[in-house]
Order: structure tokens, then C-alpha cells, then sequence
């Protein structure tokens, strides 16, 4: 298994993207995957002399000398830096030479380079970002979408509950997936139109267990595996609940579920509907960050939930 690694996205990289490989590699990799790590070799290979690890055998340097910034234009970028980190990391997993590609940099330039290089499953309306939302019975529900689509059709929400339930299923090990639609209420005629309308196509569904509406107030109470929504409202409660840790430690709090609303804790989120495993984390990544989104990619790869995505639209 290689899990490939911007080494210059985010804004505290190098630096950080190398201390949370060398926290991966503290913690104990498994004996089969090799850590890919992608930017300048001269650069990598002083940072990995700083933490001891010189020619590790878990680690494989790719040369890119190029960094999609944090404010440019996706699209614009990919095209006009076929050298960068990103450009060279989507070329490696549409090639099959590494397994995932992990990056806390341009998210935009992530989720277009996706979607140009191993493309959208077959029958996809539009791949989403999936966010993992802690539970306060310590288990973990799967909220998407929480940023690529902010403008969504019913049939896009519809959708999401299906990708949702799958991904979950084979993430989680979970084999009935409750799915339920963020909403303003749990009535079926409450909310938008657009949401009045995937509300009966998710309860219309043969393909998922769907349980009807949930509000924000159920958001961390259990109620659901999967949570359906569009991504602007998906990334408004996300990033929401991840400012309760920030809150907590500004005021000497200490709790374990508030602790679970870290954003360290998970590390990063995984663009689902594509044809390979894609995981995008903050720009303010910490090495404990970029640390856990490696286990997260680690544990998609064994999952192969992309692979039981295609096969169920078929």
C-alpha cells in the first residue's frame, strides 16, 4: 500500500507534513505501506535529516518543485503547474502507483484535480466532501456534503444518502447505515422545497435505511449514521462543531466528546464519488493532523469503499 502526501500543502508545510510522517511512522505503520511523500527532494530530504529519518524504509521520495498556492484559481493552477505537488499526486493515483493522495493544501485544486484526473464514479450526479462527526456515545456518523456542492438538486441529496450509506457500511462496518436529512424540523413537509423533495426520494429509496428528518440539536445525539445535506449547510454546522474544542480550551474546559471536536482528531476529509481515494485536511494542518489523516487514508484504502461505490451503481 503507498499513501501519497503533499509535502508542501498547508500552511505550515514542510515542516508539519514531515513531523506527522514521522509521528505515523513513531506510532507504527503497517509492515506493507510505504509513506510517498511529494515536493522538492532537497527540501524533504533536510527534514527528514532533522528528525532521523534518512533513508527510512517507509518513506519514498517524489521530485515536484512546484506549490499551488492557498489563493489561486483550481483549475487555472492545475493547468499552469503540471509540476506542483497536487498535479504530480493526481497523475500518480490515476496511474495506479500509489493507493491514496493526501494533501492540507488548495482545497479547490484537490477536488477539481480529482475530478480531472481519476474522474467521478460512473452514475455520480457530483462527488461530495465527506466530514466525520463525533457522537456523544463515542461512536462516529458521516455527514456529507460539507463544502464541494454548495448549490444542490433533491436528486444530489438523494444521492449523497446512498454514497453515505455505502462508504459508512464498509468505513465503519456498519451494515444497516441510519441515514437521515439535516433539516428545520422532523416533519416530512418541513423545510425547503429542495429539501421537501429529497426528503421523498430518500424515503423512496430501496437502497438505504433512512429514518426521515433531523435537526441541528440531534446533529451529535446518535440519531443517525449518515447525515445528508447540502454543502453549504454541511460545512456551516462542521465547521461549527469544530470550533466547540477551540471554545473549550479558551475556556479551560476539558471533555472528552469536546475533545473528539478537534479537528487533529480525524485529520481530514475524503472526496466521495471518485474513482480512488482522495483526502483533503485543513491548511492549518498540525503534525498531529497530518498524522491521523494517514491513518484515515490507511484505513480507506483497507476499506476499498470506492470500489463497492461503483459496483452498486452499476
Amino acid at each position: 500500500m503507498k499513501i501519497a502526501v503533499d509535502a508542501l500543502g498547508g500552511d505550515f508545510a514542510p515542516e508539519a507534513i514531515i513531523e506527522g510522517v514521522a509521528a505515523a511512522i513513531k506510532a507504527g505503520l503497517p509492515d506493507d505501506v510505504t509513506l510517498v511523500l511529494i515536493g522538492p527532494e532537497a527540501v524533504l530530504t533536510a527534514q527528514l535529516d532533522r528528525l532521523g529519518l534518512t533513508n527510512h524504509q517507509a518513506i519514498t521520495l517524489i521530485q515536484a518543485d512546484e506549490v499551488i498556492g492557498m489563493g489561486e484559481h483550481p483549475t487555472k493552477a492545475l493547468s499552469q503547474k503540471p509540476n506542483s505537488t497536487i498535479s504530480i499526486g493526481f497523475k500518480l493515483l490515476k496511474e495506479r502507483q500509489i493507493d491514496a493522495f493526501c494533501s492540507a493544501g488548495n482545497t479547490g485544486a484537490m477536488h477539481v484535480g480529482a475530478l480531472f484526473s481519476i474522474k467521478a464514479i460512473e452514475g455520480v450526479i457530483r462527488p461530495c466532501i465527506a466530514g466525520f462527526v463525533p457522537q456523544i456515545d463515542g461512536s462516529t456518523a458521516v455527514m456529507l456534503d460539507i463544502g464541494a456542492n454548495a448549490d444542490c438538486k433533491p436528486e444530489m441529496l438523494a444521492q449523497f444518502g446512498e454514497l453515505g450509506s455505502i462508504y459508512t457500511k464498509h468505513m465503519f462496518g456498519i451494515d444497516v447505515p441510519r441515514v437521515a436529512l439535516m433539516n428545520i424540523g422532523e416533519e416530512e413537509q418541513k423545510g425547503s422545497l429542495v429539501a421537501q423533495a429529497a426528503h421523498q426520494l430518500l424515503k423512496e429509496s430501496r437502497r438505504i435505511n433512512f429514518v426521515g428528518n433531523i435537526e441541528g440539536k440531534d446533529m451529535f445525539m446518535n440519531r443517525a449514521d449518515v447525515i445528508v445535506t447540502d454543502g453549504f449547510t454541511g460545512n456551516s454546522l462542521f465547521k461549527l462543531g469544530e470550533s466547540f474544542f477551540a471554545v473549550a480550551t479558551q475556556r479551560g474546559l476539558k471533555d472528552d466528546f469536546i475533545d473528539r471536536t478537534n479537528y487533529e482528531s480525524i485529520g481530514g476529509s475524503p472526496i466521495i464519488g471518485v474513482n480512488g481515494n482522495v483526502i483533503i485536511a485543513h491548511g492549518i494542518s498540525s503534525p498531529t493532523a497530518i498524522k491521523n489523516m494517514l491513518t484515515l487514508a490507511i484505513r480507506q484504502v483497507e476499506a476499498d469503499a470506492h470500489t463497492k461505490i461503483a459496483l452498486a451503481l452499476k
